[in-house]
């Protein structure tokens, strides 16, 4: 089979196209033809030796063992280990996690991984959604139901009467941030930095969308939202802090998930505590096993009901790369391409 594989640390030219014999599912297992592969900021960073690198390598170091990179995925399930139903051969699959603590991620015509993490893909759903729900769903969906900040699942009511502010609402975390906190009832605002990036998040499903360049946000974000926001999806908190801690309501959250625009957090001491807020980092991998398996039913359950969507249409526009360039595609993802970024892996 074709896939693609690096044994070095380093840009995005370490990515190589290679030929690896087919694998074969051990006990609680299970095989996946791949059909897309979904591409995240977290695959190049760990290609580079950054923070989500597992195998510990620097910068041009060589790995103890060659790595097939990206976590997200869709394909379908042709073959299943010991101890696995076989009545799943021949589903439709989407694909969480392949390349966290193993060698083989999705950017390979067919990847061997856990069961649980080859989830049955609705019918009327394409690959190309079951490709990107993996890391921007389970991130949106931890930000949406972390204890103390949310209902411990989402769904249709789940947020009712309360308000979300969803920062950057282009990314693809923000688009599945807005699409969930739509479907569970909450009224969602977000911040962009353009009137293209405005136009997507009206697409996600924004009912109030503040170009940050263009106007006062935390006058704008008050306005709609007197009372404050009682959580902050954020992927920028260094640059946002001030900005957060005006339009949060008492007892309101911050949950930021990456450091876009800088690593070092200042907050008011005094306005912190005096409003009773909170602010949360997350780190999708090192969500509890128990909340990922609420994340799986949840985002299934949004895909079954077309509360989760793709594309142009939906906010998120796609672009496609055959699995020969996906050095490309990362590079692409590395230079902050607005949408999802796809490998196309095979074809049936």
């Amino acid at each position: 089979m074709k896939a693609i594989a690096y044994t070095h640390r380093g840009g995005p030219d370490v990515l190589e196209l290679v030929e690896r014999p087919i694998p074969e599912p051990g006990p609680g297992e299970v095989r996946v033809r791949v059909r897309v592969s979904g591409v995240n900021p977290t695959d190049w960073k760990a290609r580079g030796g950054g923070p989500t690198d597992w195998k510990g390598a620097a910068p041009g170091q060589a790995l103890p063992a060659p790595q097939v990179p990206h976590q997200d995925g869709a394909g379908l399930l042709d073959a299943v280990g010991e101890g696995v139903d076989a009545g799943l051969l021949g589903r439709r699959v989407w694909i969480w996690e392949a390349a966290w603590m193993r060698p083989d991620g999705t950017a390979q015509e067919y990847v061997v991984l856990p069961a649980s993490q080859a989830v049955p893909l609705p019918d009327h759903a394409s690959y190309d959604l079951g490709a990107c729900l993996g890391i921007p769903g389970f991130t949106a969906h931890r930000a949406l139901t972390l204890p103390g900040s949310g209902p411990d699942r989402l769904g249709p009511g789940t947020w009712a009467g309360r308000t979300v502010l969803v920062a950057g609402g282009a990314g693809a975390v923000g688009n599945a941030a807005i699409q969930l906190a739509r479907w569970s009832g909450a009224a969602v605002i977000t911040t962009v930095s353009s009137p293209e990036k405005a136009r997507l998040a009206r697409a996600a499903g924004a009912e109030h969308v503040v170009d940050y360049r263009a106007e006062d946000a935390a006058s704008a974000i008050r306005a709609v939202a007197p009372r404050g926001v009682d959580l902050v999806v954020e992927v920028a908190p260094a640059v946002n802090a001030e900005l957060d801690q005006a339009v949060l309501a008492f007892g309101g959250t911050v949950v930021y998930y990456s450091n876009d625009g800088g690593n070092t957090l200042t907050l008011p001491v005094f306005d912190q505590f005096i409003a009773g807020t909170r602010w949360q980092g997350l780190l999708v991998y090192a969500v509890p096993p128990k909340a990922k398996a609420q994340a799986v039913a949840d985002l299934t359950a949004a895909v079954e009901t077309s509360a989760l969507r793709v594309g142009e249409a939906a906010g998120l526009p796609l672009h496609r790369y055959p699995l020969e360039k996906t050095a490309e595609a990362q590079r692409a993802v590395q230079d902050g391409t607005i949408g999802r970024v796809l490998v196309d892996v095979g074809e049936f």
